[in-house]
């Protein structure tokens, strides 16, 4: 199979999602389409010739407007996040590779219910997939646990709202994990599939530990290992 080429993709916007999130719009001329929960790395380079990479999930709808649009947290100790969070501007140009990914993709011929999952970033390519629905498939019926420490951290907060709004079919849960908030449990699955009723898909995005304990739940509550797809970041 033929190497993705690394693409020039110049930074045309820039957004503040949360106290550590920003958003970042690249235009780029990819080489194939992108598909609802794909990723791309992107590849800074020194100077003096240091080289770092980092992959970062595609929260944008797939489009031929040749933008990719990124969130990435500002990390102390991360490489390429420092770079975006305290030194990128709008006219720098990265490298980026991709897109990448061919497990954890939904398109909207696959339908429906679709069941999401996500823990902190990972709800970037959920909302991907959430963007193509409401362009491409508005019939398909979802919806999306979100778990986060507190509300300030959670991202689109205000996207979702309004979908949820605006949107037959959609809906979402905020589960807060931090003081006096709860883990991921039986009980919120539960509160899901009630909701929701049974999934055709189910995605989950997040940290290990996040995502092996939504599977094994899901799992325990009836649905098929085979509809279940996970995406993992972290130790």
């Amino acid at each position: 199979m033929k190497p993705l080429p690394w693409l020039d993709a110049t930074i045309v916007g820039i957004g503040q999602v949360t106290p550590r999130v920003k958003c970042f719009r690249l235009a780029v001329t990819l080489d194939r389409p992108a598909l609802a929960g794909q990723h791309v790395d992107i590849r800074l380079t020194a100077p003096d010739g240091y080289q770092a990479q980092r992959s970062y999930s595609i929260a944008s709808a797939p489009s031929p407007d040749g933008i990719v649009e990124l969130m990435v947290e500002g990390l102390p100790e991360g490489e390429v996040s420092g770079f975006f969070d305290g030194v990128a501007e709008v006219g720098d140009t990265v490298a980026l590779r991709g897109p990448i990914g061919g497990a954890f993709v939904w398109r909207p011929e696959d339908g429906g219910p679709l069941l999401l999952i996500g823990g902190g970033s990972g709800v970037v390519p959920l909302l991907a997939m959430l963007r193509h629905r409401a362009i491409a498939a508005p019939d398909v019926p979802v919806l999306l646990v979100y778990s986060v420490r507190e509300a300030a951290e959670a991202i689109a907060q205000d996207e979702l709202d309004r979908r949820r709004r605006d949107e037959p079919g959609f809906d979402w849960i905020l589960n807060l994990t931090g003081e006096g908030g709860r883990r991921i449990d039986a009980a919120l699955i539960g509160q899901a599939l009630e909701r929701l009723g049974r999934p055709r898909h189910t995605f989950i995005c997040g940290a290990n530990p996040f995502v092996n304990t939504a599977a094994d739940l899901l799992v325990d509550a009836g649905l098929a290992p085979g509809t279940i797809r996970t995406e993992r970041f972290g130790g």
